[in-house]
C-alpha cells in the first residue's frame, strides 16, 4: 500500500509537511480515564489562553484558512479540523469520547495545534493519495449513507474507489472511520508554514507514544514533503 501526495499540491502549498504513522495489531476497544484526564487538562489550557474572537488570527489556524480559500472553500463556512476542535472547546464543550484512537489523535491535535486524522487501513481500497479533485469522485460523509460528488479543485484524500476526506481535513468519510474493532490504521499529521518539520516530528512522537501506551501494537513513522512525496507501507499485510 502506498500513501502519496500529488506534485501539484506542493506547488500550490509550498512548505507542506505530512507525518504518517501506520499502526498495526492495536486494541481499540478499551477506554482510559487517564487519557480523558489529559484531554480535560488541554481543554482547560485552551480556554485560559485563547479567545473565539481572535482564534482565526493564530498563525496555525490562519494558515489553514488561507489554504481553504485557495481552493474555493470559504473559511467561515468550512473550517479545518483543528479550528473546529478549538472552537468546540472554546464554547465550553467537552470533547465527546469516540474511541481510543480518535481520542488520542484529538488530544495530540489540540496539544500541537495541527490537524490530525486517520483511516482504518483494513477498509481502504488500494493506495491513498492527497490530490486535487477532478470533480467526479464519490464521497459518503461520516455517519451517513448518502453519497455525494466532490467539487472540482477541492483538496481531497482518496483511495482507488472513493474520497476518504473532503476539503483536505474538513470532513472524513464513513467507510474508513475508526471503530472499536479497528486493528490497523494510518494516522496523518498535517503542517503548513509556520509549522516546521521538527514540529511535525515532535507531534508524531507524542502520537506514537500515546498509541503504544494505550493501544499497543506496532507503529511505523513516515514523513512526506516536496522531496519525499510517497511512502510505501510495505510491512502492512494486504
Amino acid at each position: 500500500m502506498k500513501f502519496s501526495v500529488h506534485s501539484d499540491i506542493f506547488v500550490r502549498f509550498p512548505g507542506l509537511i505530512l507525518g504518517t504513522i501506520v499502526v498495526s495489531g492495536i486494541e481499540n476497544r478499551e477506554q482510559s480515564m487517564d487519557l480523558q484526564r489529559k484531554i480535560r487538562e488541554i481543554e482547560e489550557e485552551i480556554q485560559q489562553n485563547f479567545l473565539s474572537e481572535t482564534l482565526s488570527k493564530h498563525p496555525n489556524i490562519q494558515a489553514w484558512r488561507s489554504a481553504y480559500s485557495t481552493f474555493g472553500a470559504k473559511p467561515k463556512k468550512y473550517k479545518s479540523s483543528i479550528e473546529s476542535l478549538f472552537r468546540m472547546v472554546l464554547k465550553g464543550k467537552e470533547l465527546r469520547s469516540i474511541n481510543m484512537l480518535v481520542d488520542i489523535y484529538n488530544y495530540v491535535s489540540l496539544k500541537h495545534k495541527i490537524p490530525l486524522g486517520g483511516d482504518d487501513l483494513d477498509k481502504v481500497d488500494g493506495d491513498i493519495t492527497l490530490c486535487f479533485a477532478c470533480g467526479d469522485e464519490p464521497f459518503t460523509p461520516l455517519n451517513t449513507m448518502e453519497t455525494e460528488t466532490v467539487k472540482e479543485g477541492e483538496v481531497i484524500y482518496t483511495d482507488e474507489k472513493e474520497v476518504l476526506c473532503r476539503r483536505w481535513n474538513w470532513r472524513e468519510c464513513d467507510k474508513t472511520k475508526m471503530t472499536p474493532e479497528t486493528n490497523n490504521a494510518v494516522l496523518v499529521l498535517e503542517g503548513l508554514p509556520p509549522v516546521r518539520q521538527e514540529d511535525i516530528e515532535s507531534a508524531a512522537e507524542d502520537l506514537s507514544v500515546l498509541v503504544r501506551n494505550y493501544c499497543g501494537g506496532e507503529g511505523h513513522k513516515y514523513f512526506l514533503d516536496v522531496s519525499q512525496k510517497e511512502a510505501e507501507f510495505s510491512f502492512f499485510p494486504q
